[in-house]
């Protein structure tokens, strides 16, 4: 049972429950292919690789055999969960019933739970093969941004990272008129954005797509705010971020998989055992793989 409950009490004259602030959740999944699995470990897709054809230089020759190259990519999935209690006595002293803000709280958490398994997608060793029995690293080394591109030195978020992240990704031939790209950024990089002349100015003729101060697109690439580095919400954190270094992805939606087991389910009613006491309870299996090393890359940003 919760023992912040008392806060609330007639003896207040709340009228209502505010939650405090956090990360809403759920900012990445629609940033990602989604699909829904049963089993220990599922196959979101079959790949095939890209052949060359051959130019035809003899009348009747034999017809050519290229093996064309396949990969099998695995996602596995992680139980999450949370609960609470309600105490009767409790709710009897309130103006108000604080189930469904508990509830809504405890969504939230699941939502920061699916972006938690994105998060931690992005730079994680993807299982492949047949059976799922071979890795793939990423490679830091040739997906990375450096954190001194643009500057003489470690600097955070600008425009030369950006610039530097779509020619890799037009170098790898995907395609920016049929791909959504994304990048994920903390407060930190969006201001460091808006110190950006090119940004700002409105003499360039590439701008970008700006709502309330709030940058939303550029370069070809969505932006979207999560801070990803906030260890109290995010079990990815560590691989997130180093020291100063903050670093952040950009993707493909086509590049990254979300796989559902059991989206989310609610359950609240009353406990025998805890005097009938109110449960809210909310559980969601998920997980999360890459599904192209050349579809992500990360971006070296300074902090300090």
């Amino acid at each position: 049972m919760s023992s912040y409950i008392p806060v609330h009490f007639v003896n207040t004259y709340s009228t209502n429950v505010q939650l405090l602030l956090q990360e809403k959740g759920g900012k990445l999944a629609e940033c990602v292919m989604i699909g829904t699995h049963v089993g220990d470990m599922a196959s979101p897709v079959d790949q095939i690789g890209a052949v060359k054809a051959q130019r035809v230089t003899t009348r009747h020759a034999d017809t050519p055999l290229i093996n064309t190259p396949s990969a099998r990519r695995w996602v596995q999935p992680s139980d999450w969960d949370w609960g609470d209690l309600i105490d009767k006595a409790d709710k009897l002293r309130m103006l108000i019933d604080p189930q469904s803000a508990y509830t809504q709280n405890g969504v939230m958490a699941l939502r920061r739970a699916q972006d938690d398994e994105i998060l931690a997608a992005f730079y994680a060793t993807a299982k492949v093969g047949q059976n799922g029995g071979d890795t793939e690293a990423f490679n830091t080394t040739t997906n990375s941004i450096g954190v001194t591109v643009g500057a003489s030195g470690n600097t955070g978020l600008n425009v030369a990272k950006i610039r530097a992240a779509r020619k890799k990704f037009m170098g790898w031939h995907v395609d920016f008129d049929s791909e959504q790209l994304y990048i994920a950024v903390t407060a930190e990089e969006h201001d460091d954005l808006l110190a950006e002349t090119q940004i700002v100015n409105l003499d360039y003729t590439e701008r970008p797509v700006l709502t309330d101060g709030k940058i939303t697109r550029f370069l070809g690439f969505n932006f979207k705010h999560i801070e990803f580095g906030d260890a109290a919400f995010y079990e990815a954190a560590p691989s997130m971020v180093s020291g100063t270094i903050n670093y952040c992805p950009a993707w493909v939606k086509s590049g990254v998989h979300l796989g559902l087991w059991n989206d989310l389910m609610v359950r609240v009613a009353e406990r025998p055992d805890k005097r009938f006491s109110t449960q809210v309870y909310i559980c969601g299996t998920y997980g999360a793989t890459r599904l192209e090393l050349k579809k992500v890359q990360r971006i070296e940003c300074d902090t300090a």
